[in-house]
């Protein structure tokens, strides 16, 4: 279907809209906002790319090769008062990240002392988000940080028993768990790090991960496409969440996983289509409570007013 929203309607349109996203949830929501033809009335050409590491990401930004990706919150912000102009439209997800062990093993985060925790991406999102908890929670000398390429190889490393728990995000953490019952291994999201941290800022159960960022670039050449991208966004997110198995079947092919699985996620992946300024306040802290580990995360400060696009 197209969206009729009078904004839609009146926005110039843009003869080709490229957008991008990670191996996760959000991106389910940019597979049913493409396959629903929901961005039919901002571009007459659209495309879904599935990028797969946050390096090949910051390279497609850097480049031009990329203009309009969901993006770790974080490392747009990073780019931004790095001087490279991008900016944030929303957020897409309000944290999909896990702790994985076995069934039992690990009662709370502090059980974490004298475990080996395997962290994806070092030095990217879900390593500042885990070590900024272990830090709160006075842990962070007696856990050993094992590094993992990927979410997925974090998940075979706790599979095959190499590690005690691993940190995981949204579908990923469903998949390991399926994978696990059928190696007869029980597998159990043993620490919700978005309660983690609402617990330490005070703002509720919600880590801004991920969101829409678009380049200076576009902003220039097609800012007024901003707000129906978001509104389009907005519809999709209500979409996804309405029907989780039609918009699992639209996203398999992108994310390269089976639909059933997709659609088991989608509860645990805190899908949204926030207004960057409107989450504003747990962006903050969130990136306030990274920079704590190392201010350079962020470029040395917070982003200005010009980071927030809406």
């Amino acid at each position: 279907m197209t969206l009729a929203a009078p904004a839609i309607l009146s926005a110039q349109t843009a003869p080709r809209l490229a957008v991008y996203g990670p191996p996760a949830g959000p991106t389910i929501t940019l597979a049913h906002a493409v396959a629903s033809q929901a961005l039919a009335e901002i571009a007459g050409e659209v495309s879904l790319t599935v990028w797969r590491t946050p390096d090949e990401l910051r390279a497609g930004l850097t480049s031009g090769a990329i203009d309009v990706s969901v993006v770790p919150t974080q490392a747009a912000a990073n780019l931004y008062t790095r001087g490279m102009g991008l900016r944030l439209v929303n957020v897409m997800t309000n944290g999909l990240l896990y702790i994985l062990a076995r069934d039992g093993e690990l009662p709370d985060i502090a059980a974490l002392a004298g475990k080996v925790l395997a962290v994806p991406f070092p030095n990217d999102t879900p390593d500042f988000i885990t070590r900024a908890l272990l830090a709160e929670h006075g842990i962070a000398g007696e856990v050993t940080l094992a590094a993992a390429g990927s979410p997925m190889e974090a998940a075979q490393m706790l599979l095959a028993g190499r590690i005690d728990a691993a940190v995981l995000s949204e579908p990923v953490a469903s998949a390991a768990i399926l994978r696990g019952r059928e190696a007869g291994v029980s597998l159990t999201r043993a620490v919700d790090l978005q309660a983690e941290w609402g617990g330490v800022t005070g703002l509720g159960p919600v880590v801004p991960q991920a969101g829409l960022a678009v380049t200076q670039g576009f902003s220039q050449a097609h800012g007024g496409l901003i707000a129906p991208l978001h509104a389009a966004l907005e519809q999709a997110t209500a979409a996804v969440l309405a029907d989780p198995q039609t918009a699992a079947a639209q996203a398999a092919e992108a994310l390269g996983l089976p639909a059933p699985l997709l659609a088991a996620s989608i509860p645990f992946a805190n899908l949204t289509a926030t207004p960057a300024s409107e989450a504003r306040p747990t962006l903050e802290a969130m990136f306030s409570l990274m920079a704590t580990q190392d201010p350079a995360i962020l470029g040395g400060q917070l982003p200005d007013d010009g980071f927030y696009a809406l």
